[in-house]
């Protein structure tokens, strides 16, 4: 069996999220059957971490076991022949098979865009968040200032419905640029939790309307509280996994 890693890039907007779920067309499902057209056998497709419905990604990152005498660059051709264009494998290689698109992982970066403006641009509309009232820049970064560093989590993410070993979780970077009425949060960090970067971008646009303090959020990150309906999640459309770091 020959362990390959791929980079994958996609709009998520007609898929049900990334990971596999009974009746719903998702982007793992969707490569998936790609691969067993391909190798002539069933394969299991682990991918860096979940995407929801909606959210896009330039980089994420899976691998997957087949047995196969294919090189890295003719599965990527092959696969690239055989899934829908809103897809695309960007990367191909071959890894040992100790790596693991998940455990291996040192460090994401996701990217938030929010239109900032009266009127959506229509070629944004499913790549960005439209907020109408004006944000002060200023504030937005004092606030994503407070988010660098270790923290708990908890009350910046959704209810996955599963058990977690640590809600913890450490942000390297947390830049926001503005150009004209476009918005970028860029964020970096050792991982992230259900619905966080979401949850982060929520409450910033919050700080940035002047509706919170900046310190509110570093008053949520030290009690460790869980979430609740004070912190909002920005929609998945402005999402976008950018990166992943080995």
């Amino acid at each position: 069996m020959t362990r390959f890693r791929i980079t994958v890039a996609y709009d998520g907007t007609a898929y049900a999220g990334w990971q596999v779920q009974p009746g719903l067309q998702t982007v793992q499902q969707t490569l998936e059957e790609a691969i067993r057209t391909t190798c002539g056998h069933e394969v299991k497709l682990h991918g860096s971490g979940r995407t929801d419905r909606g959210v896009h990604a330039r980089g994420q990152v899976a691998h997957f076991d087949a047995d196969t005498r294919m090189g890295a660059k003719s599965m990527m051709l092959a696969l690239n022949s055989r899934i829908p264009p809103d897809i695309r494998v960007v990367a191909a290689d071959i890894v040992p098979e100790d790596f693991h698109a998940r455990r291996s992982a040192i460090a994401k970066e996701y990217r938030y865009v929010v239109w900032n403006g009266p009127v959506m641009p229509p070629a944004e509309r499913l790549y960005a968040y439209l907020v109408h009232r004006p944000l002060d820049i200023g504030l937005v970064r004092e606030g994503a200032e407070r988010f660098i560093g270790k923290h708990d989590f908890v009350a910046f993410m959704a209810n996955p419905q599963r058990e977690l070993d640590s809600t913890v979780r450490e942000i390297y970077e947390f830049e926001v640029s503005k150009t004209g009425r476009r918005i970028v949060f860029r964020v970096k960090g050792s991982g992230f939790l259900y619905k966080q970067v979401r949850s982060m971008v929520g409450m910033l646009i919050r700080v940035g309307t002047g509706a919170e303090k900046a310190e509110t959020i570093t008053r949520l990150l030290d009690t460790s509280a869980p979430r609740t309906a004070h912190v909002p999640s920005a929609p998945p459309q402005g999402l976008t996994l950018w990166k992943v770091w080995y």
